[in-house]
């Protein structure tokens, strides 16, 4: 009996140190972490006029407009440009004519260029309010998922469109009227985006 009464103390011993060291843990990982995040750059400085945040959301907005509307100008110079080389290997008199869907695919990357540009020049360390940054975030989303989306409707209609004319010219008309309404796609986010970019709080 006193064997049993000793090991379940010893037990019950080895329990209270165990909690206490779990206690001890977190007591120290909570300090560690109201530390860190005291100390953290995106707080530094934090003023009711200029949010430490808030440059964060409109470099974010500007990143958004050049990558994405780069991506959908790549894609679209890249499927059509398979089909103008497919088409190109029979017909090669019409290469030069049926260059329109990469021209077109490539300034989708130019919209998002223009945007890009313009939000980087309008972040400052001062007086970059959350109403901006948020403008400015709207704005690059706006213009490079626009363009992502054009730029995939450019593509592959260049594809199939080429490919169609070396079989049949009289089809070029009816492809550059598709690629005219693909590439307003992109037209209306950069639209939207220099309204958003302008965008004051006052």
């Amino acid at each position: 009996a006193r064997v049993e009464t000793f090991s379940f103390h010893k037990k019950k011993t080895k329990e209270k140190q165990v909690g206490e060291v779990l206690q001890h843990t977190k007591r120290k990982k909570k300090k560690m972490f109201s530390e860190l995040l005291s100390s953290s750059l995106l707080l530094q400085g934090n003023t009711p006029e200029t949010p430490a945040a808030a440059p964060f959301f409109g470099f974010i907005g500007c990143t958004a407009a050049l990558v994405f509307a780069c991506f959908g100008a790549a894609y679209g110079t890249a499927k059509s440009g398979v089909g103008i080389a497919t088409m190109g290997i029979q017909r090669h008199d019409l290469v030069m004519r049926c260059i329109i869907p990469v021209v077109m695919a490539g300034v989708i990357g130019i919209y998002g260029l223009i945007i890009a540009v313009i939000l980087a020049t309008g972040i400052t360390p001062d007086g970059y309010t959350y109403f901006k940054a948020f403008a400015h975030l709207g704005s690059g989303l706006s213009v490079g998922l626009s363009g992502l989306a054009a730029g995939m409707a450019i593509g592959i209609v260049g594809d199939a469109g080429v490919r169609a004319v070396a079989q049949n010219q009289k089809l070029f008309v009816g492809m550059i009227l598709i690629l005219i309404f693909a590439e307003a796609l992109g037209l209306y986010g950069l639209i939207v985006a220099l309204i958003l970019s302008t965008k004051k709080s006052e």
